[in-house]
């Protein structure tokens, strides 16, 4: 499956975006991350799709831009978690339709959560991963602003997992529910988007991507050797025009007014989390292997009885 976010209603390429990056750890894959870091700017839509399909994704970003807007988007971002489990990931079954698909049907609202796009064939702390989101509004001195955050979760073991600080993987042993795996590989991956429609500059774009490992650690992840965890904050509150012949004037929010945003982006990342996995189902993939959805009741039980 693809994920996509448009990150304006307008033509993102005609009308960048300030961005930035955080690679918590490495071990992972998002195109165009390289001039993003370069210049600061977004300038194309966002796909998270699996790890054997960015090249495909990426590729049919360029063309979408070709065919439906008279030019290519530069160096498109696509993005990846690993999904071999449950999906033949060596069939290539993601084709440039599903990228087409999803750039259709992409638009304002309520999102899908768990096994939907990029998310289907995702596992999160040895439960049913997949897409989750979560957003916060806050107020400045400024203004008031939005932060948003999209997850697509791959990563975690299950005795790592927090909720609201209670361990409650730890009293959910195999026994209980199947664990997803004989033995865990060495890779796991989470990606995550965050968004804001506040005045944010290159360098306050990283910094609010930084804060998602805030959010992440919440939630019992590491950032393990073998996991890509890569973090990608843009703003929309400046207009950058692709064309522009003069000196382009940019607002900044005032750092010290910046706090309350990281907060937003941390606890939004965690609750972005916890959703995908509330929302997932027990699915049965390839060669009959099946995850189990993390059990709400349960869990719920053992968050109250913590209280």
């Amino acid at each position: 499956g693809v994920t996509v976010i448009v990150p304006r209603e307008d033509e993102i390429r005609k009308d960048y975006c300030c961005a930035g990056i955080h690679t918590f750890n490495g071990n992972g894959e998002m195109t165009g991350s390289h001039w993003i870091e370069a210049s600061g700017l977004l300038t194309s839509p966002i796909a998270l799709t699996n790890t054997y399909s960015v090249g495909v994704v990426h590729d049919a970003l360029i063309e979408w831009g070709i065919t439906r807007h008279g030019g290519g988007y530069g160096l498109p971002v696509a993005a990846e978690t690993w999904d071999g489990r449950l999906n033949d990931i060596r069939a290539f079954h993601v084709t440039k339709e599903h990228l087409f698909a999803a750039m259709e049907n992409a638009g304002p609202g309520p999102v899908d959560e768990g096994n939907v796009g990029g998310g289907t064939g995702m596992i999160c702390h040895d439960f049913k991963g997949g897409i989750g989101t979560s957003s916060r509004l806050v107020e400045t001195p400024s203004s008031a602003f939005t932060v948003g955050v999209l997850v697509q979760t791959n990563y975690g073991d299950r005795q790592q997992l927090r909720i609201d600080g209670v361990p409650v993987g730890q009293q959910i042993d195999d026994s209980r529910v199947p664990l997803a795996f004989d033995q865990r590989p060495d890779g796991s991956s989470i990606i995550v988007i965050l968004a804001t429609d506040a005045p944010l500059i290159p360098a306050q774009c990283k910094r609010l991507a930084q804060r998602a490992t805030v959010g992440l650690a919440r939630t019992g992840g590491a950032g393990h050797d073998g996991s890509g965890d890569i973090f990608l904050a843009f703003a929309t509150g400046n207009h950058i025009p692709a064309e522009a012949e003069a000196p382009i004037a940019l607002q900044m929010l005032p750092n010290y007014q910046m706090d309350i945003l990281f907060e937003a982006a941390a606890e939004a990342t965690e609750e972005a989390i916890l959703n995908a996995l509330v929302a997932a189902k027990t699915m049965t993939g390839f060669q009959g292997r099946t995850v189990y959805a993390m059990p709400i009741d349960m869990v719920r039980d053992l968050v109250a009885r913590t209280d």
